[in-house]
């Protein structure tokens, strides 16, 4: 099963827990096939990674896709500064294979992943979890006044994705991609997933929910989490500053996060300090709540 990660420096807080998580819940990780999309990582990062897939007893294979998100992805709007996001957009071109399942690296993964190889996803090129109505979501305007959707027209979260890789090519999807880009390269407040939602306007194969358990800093503890995939929406994420203290999901987060993956990517950095600054409305939000 071949298992997309895009990632830049800062995403390598949350990647710990993620990456073990999701090895340990797999029966038989050697028929993973793990492809990172890496934005400016650094040949040691990459060791890393590889060093954190083995204490977790990884028997598969990993592979690293290089790109630069601000050169390849700037003229599109950000997320707090970042393009890396839009990196996911290169998976059906940069992977050679029928299917992909495309991982945020804000997870929690408590389940076997390769449940999702007997998943029908018919002829949708994309299946995800589902968000509600485009009217509630953040991109209402965009995707009702702009793009003409209906309001009850249903939308997901990009967090967890599984690309039909040849679906997506015979549907022509990297063209469309392309062109909504540059007719409406301002307009993605949600960056890719404002994008990915606005090309299959509606059509997709909705994966259960429990594929996609969104958990944010407002929401409490969760009795007894397990069989899911639990996603760290919004922030602070319980690896940002005042995390710990805010977020009911900080024990499950840091009880696959390993030692030595902790000392060296969740430590006060000037990246995370920007971070900080750039969701400080958020944070105190939180601590208000």
């Amino acid at each position: 099963m071949n298992i997309a990660f895009n990632i830049n420096r800062l995403g390598m807080e949350g990647l710990g827990a993620t990456l073990s998580s999701l090895i340990r819940h797999c029966s038989d990780s050697s028929r993973l096939v793990l492809h990172f999309l890496c934005s400016d990582l650094t040949a040691i990062e990459k060791k890393d990674i590889e060093q954190l897939a083995a204490v977790n007893e990884f028997s598969g294979s990993i592979h690293f896709i290089d790109f630069d998100a601000k050169k390849q992805f700037g003229h599109l709007r950000s997320l707090h500064g970042d393009w890396t996001a839009y990196g996911r957009l290169l998976i059906p071109q940069s992977i050679p294979a029928e299917k992909v399942l495309y991982l945020d690296t804000d997870l929690v993964v408590l389940l076997d992943v390769l449940e999702l190889e007997t998943f029908d996803q018919a002829r949708f090129p994309l299946a995800a979890a589902l968000a509600g109505d485009a009217r509630f979501s953040r991109d209402a305007d965009f995707y009702i006044h702009t793009l003409g959707f209906a309001p009850e027209v249903q939308v997901f979260n990009s967090g967890v994705l599984l690309f039909n890789v040849k679906d997506w090519q015979d549907q022509a999807l990297d063209q469309k991609c392309e062109t909504y880009a540059q007719a409406h390269a301002s307009r993605f407040l949600s960056a890719d997933q404002t994008l990915l939602n606005a090309v299959t306007a509606g059509k997709f194969a909705q994966l259960p929910e429990r594929y996609n358990c969104r958990w944010s800093p407002m929401d409490g503890s969760i009795k007894e989490p397990g069989n899911a995939i639990y996603h760290f929406i919004g922030s602070p994420k319980p690896w940002d500053l005042f995390g710990k203290k805010i977020h009911a999901g900080y024990p499950y987060w840091a009880a696959y996060n390993p030692v030595f993956w902790a000392k060296k990517y969740n430590q006060i950095s000037i990246d995370k300090l920007y971070r900080t600054w750039q969701i400080k409305k958020s944070i105190i939000r939180a601590m208000m709540k």
